[in-house]
């Protein structure tokens, strides 16, 4: 199946299989994404092939909707992919940045598969978690999960295991300092670095007059 073929199916699988997903994790995030991972690539020696499945594919079976099984996602796209015929060495690639491109693997330390398109993909995934729509994603998910705005009594763990990050059911407000402020100074890429820093100041920018709203200053 020629590479664009295979694309336009791939997106067709994800918008079916999405249709019904949360706000924050659905067929729009993975847009969002995938043209995240484009713009960057542009400036990056890397497999478009490869990366353009891999963001297409990589919330697919999101484990926080999955009971927290990390080997949902992955075994998921395998099971599409080589029902598409896609060569196993394409499969490997996209299903190993599938499997170590989340947050949450960070907290593990050292990844167990590195390379320049898990770096591309996983920049493109972190950029739309932060700014103004990576705010919206992160109250959107908060609310799904019936949490609180924020509690001046519960102070985040900037400490957290993965297992912890996993289980946390804390305020909203928190996940700023736990995950979202972190996510600039782990990007992989120059243009992703670039992009991380505007939007991690309109994040401060937000979180500033949300306090000040929240104790009546302003």
């Amino acid at each position: 199946m020629p590479d664009e073929t295979l694309i336009e199916a791939t997106k067709a699988f994800v918008k079916e299989t999405l249709k019904d997903a949360e706000g924050g994790h659905d067929w729009f995030h993975i847009e969002r994404v995938y043209n995240n991972t484009l713009l960057i690539a542009k400036k990056e020696n890397v497999d478009i092939f490869v990366v353009s499945l891999a963001a297409l594919l990589h919330d697919i079976a999101d484990s926080k909707f999955h009971g927290g099984d990390d080997a949902v996602g992955p075994r998921v796209a395998r099971e599409f992919l080589f029902k598409e015929n896609v060569s196993s060495e394409v499969i490997e690639h996209v299903v190993n940045i599938i499997a170590n491109m989340s947050f949450n693997k960070s907290l593990e330390g050292a990844l167990a598969f590195t390379s320049k398109e898990l770096e591309v993909v996983q920049d493109a995934d972190r950029l739309d978690a932060i700014g103004a729509i990576g705010i919206a994603r992160c109250f959107n998910y908060g609310g799904f999960k019936g949490r609180a705005l924020y509690n001046p009594e519960i102070a985040p763990n900037l400490n957290m295991s993965k297992d912890e990050y996993k289980k946390s059911t804390a305020p909203t407000i928190n996940h700023f300092y736990e995950k979202l402020l972190l996510l600039k100074d782990k990007m992989n890429t120059k243009t992703g670095q670039q992009i991380a820093q505007e939007r991690h100041q309109y994040m401060e920018g937000f979180l500033a007059q949300f306090y000040a709203e929240w104790n009546g200053e302003k």
